[in-house]
């Protein structure tokens, strides 16, 4: 079995397509999927889609780096929050590549989020892009958060300081590239009960379907360039996988990744 930690399913329900990319993922033996808020209507798709599929999705809500300028409702959230299908907060970080001119309410939303994560005792979707001081900093004002660090580009440092805050790591269809040195080396080296796996899409489509639309789907070729780098086999990566999420994330998943 595979599990998807990372699936914004904005776009395939834009296009009126949500239920083939399940069905798609199913046939690809993807039987868990995390579907991600981040905005105000994104959060309710993802809790409406996870209690459509209660057998294979739950919801991360919460408000991204996108908002942080459009005063995000707090207050709504908390209720979002308490939803038994909402396992995480998140998606929520910083990125300084596109508007580090933002910078100031990234970090107060952030921080926001990460706060509340802890005192819902829910675990945080973080994303980080040229940003990883301040991400490390907020993590540190929140001591004992869990959480996830999706789509991870960084360097091997970052992922070494991320470890030491008990923050996992998920690796996107990234890893697969031929240029993705940096994220195949953390890879190698991020401990067996700290590794998950993702597509984020509908982005990032992994070898041999770049170019495409990614899907659910595709996590399995991740998860196979993962086993590759950790030289394992592709079901015991994704019998890995599939435990830390459901550990992180509260899914019953047994010994064997079922």
């Amino acid at each position: 079995m595979f599990t998807d930690t990372h699936v914004h399913f904005d776009v395939f329900h834009e296009n009126g397509g949500i239920e083939p990319v399940i069905a798609r993922a199913r046939e690809a033996g993807v039987r868990r999927m995390l579907a991600i808020g981040g905005s105000a209507a994104a959060n309710l798709l993802a809790l409406r889609i996870a209690r459509e599929h209660p057998d294979e999705l739950r919801a991360a809500v919460g408000y991204d780096r996108e908002v942080c300028l459009s005063g995000p409702d707090i207050s709504a959230l908390k209720a979002l929050v308490d939803d038994p299908f909402a396992v995480a907060v998140g998606e929520t970080g910083l990125d300084y590549h596109y508007h580090p001119e933002t910078g100031n309410a990234q970090r107060d939303l952030f921080a926001r989020m990460l706060e509340m994560a802890g005192e819902h005792g829910l675990p945080a979707v973080i994303h980080s892009r040229e940003a990883e001081e301040d991400t490390l900093n907020l993590l540190d004002r929140n001591p004992g958060l869990k959480g996830a660090l999706h789509c991870f580009t960084g360097t091997v440092e970052f992922a070494r300081e991320l470890l030491k805050r008990g923050i996992c790591i998920s690796f996107s269809g990234i890893v697969t590239f031929g240029n993705a040195a940096g994220p195949a080396a953390a890879a190698a080296l991020v401990p067996e009960d700290m590794i998950l796996a993702e597509t984020d899409a509908p982005y990032l489509a992994p070898v041999p379907h770049r170019g495409k639309r990614n899907e659910p789907a595709f996590v399995v070729e991740t998860v196979r360039k993962l086993a590759q780098i950790r030289n394992c086999s592709v079901e015991q990566m994704a019998a890995i996988t599939s435990r830390n999420a459901a550990r992180l994330f509260g899914w019953r998943v047994s010994e064997s990744g079922e």
